[in-house]
């Protein structure tokens, strides 16, 4: 029941967001533009992490790499921002792949340090090509008006865009996962001497799973470009890796609807707790993680799967016994 329920509610979910540009502001919009734009990069997160085992606290390079693959081919070559979203993603793609080859030594705790110094060092190393990246001082871009003569503007073209983008990656990873690869990517992380035994190559799969997830977090990282129209090194300091690393938790590990729950979570509740205390924002917010994650162990995507599970359990008959086969099975 919950599966065949699953199209319904994706459904409806698709057309509230189409119809949320006509009816918030132009802040508002940008807003779930960002939120979408994080669920992008939390879904590439997540392929790395939840579903195949190896942890990273360095896509907020990948995430930088991409935006900055955008802003230059916008600023410097006049390359149409359209095709600046898949070049950034085939340029991550291939910076992860290649990241990925040398993780294959490391696991745990020893990648998750590895990624730790990648994402340490990408916001120094952009400041040192000040030629191309801008320096301290960044990039400053124009934000894209509605192609075709479409009648929105610049906030609700970018809200479509990424909303778009967002369904197009929700799609593609789904399709992943069901394959052949998803299945090889899920047993490296759950069993992977007894998937090395049945064939499956460890380190092909482990760079390609890299890869994708570098590829994930590097398009998000361009449309997050086109979307503020300004890119600058500070802006992708080691929180942001950490603040994803928190998304895919929270939102609930190897779980495509967490990495949106995710999304949602590191964009409003910091804004909320600084409406709450401006004086120690950080102190409201590090407590609403913990309580998320003493109520939500298994992360947002979790708890709405163990209700879903309870609201499909078969009534009782009145007398506290079960209901007959029949009852359970038409219900």
């Amino acid at each position: 029941m919950a599966r065949r329920g699953a199209p319904v509610v994706a459904l409806v979910a698709v057309a509230i967001a189409c119809a949320l540009p006509f009816l918030l502001s132009n802040f508002r919009l940008f807003q779930f533009t960002q939120v979408y734009i994080y669920a992008i990069a939390l879904l590439g997160l997540n392929l790395l992490t939840g579903y195949n085992g190896q942890i990273s606290l360095g896509h907020g390079a990948f995430y930088a790499i991409g935006a900055y693959a955008a802003a230059i081919m916008m600023d410097q070559w006049g390359v149409p921002y359209g095709w600046t979203i898949p070049a950034a993603g085939l340029i991550c793609f291939a910076a992860g792949f290649l990241f990925g080859l040398p993780a294959l030594r490391l696991e745990g705790l020893y990648l998750a340090l590895a990624t730790f110094s990648l994402a340490l060092a990408t916001p120094q190393i952009l400041k040192y090509f000040e030629h191309w990246t801008g320096g301290s001082q960044g990039i400053v871009l124009a934000k894209p008006s509605a192609p075709f003569g479409l009648p929105l503007n610049p906030d609700q073209w970018l809200y479509f865009l990424a909303l778009v983008v967002l369904l197009a990656a929700l799609w593609l990873a789904a399709n992943l996962l069901r394959g052949r690869v998803g299945r090889a990517i899920v047993a490296l992380r759950d069993n992977p001497i007894a998937a090395r035994a049945m064939g499956v190559n460890s380190a092909l799969y482990k760079s390609l799973t890299f890869g994708v997830s570098a590829a994930y977090t590097g398009i998000a990282g361009a449309l997050s470009a086109v979307a503020i129209a300004y890119v600058a090194p500070d802006s992708f300091n080691i929180f942001l890796s950490i603040a994803l690393l928190i998304g895919i938790v929270v939102g609930g590990l190897a779980s495509i609807a967490g990495a949106i729950y995710g999304a949602f979570f590191l964009h409003f509740v910091p804004n909320w707790a600084q409406d709450i205390s401006k004086a120690a924002p950080w102190a409201i917010f590090g407590v609403s993680l913990i309580l998320f994650m003493y109520f939500m162990p298994y992360g947002i995507a979790g708890a709405v799967h163990r209700i879903a599970q309870r609201l499909q359990r078969p009534q009782s008959t009145g007398d506290g016994r079960e209901p007959p086969p029949s009852v359970r099975t038409i219900a």
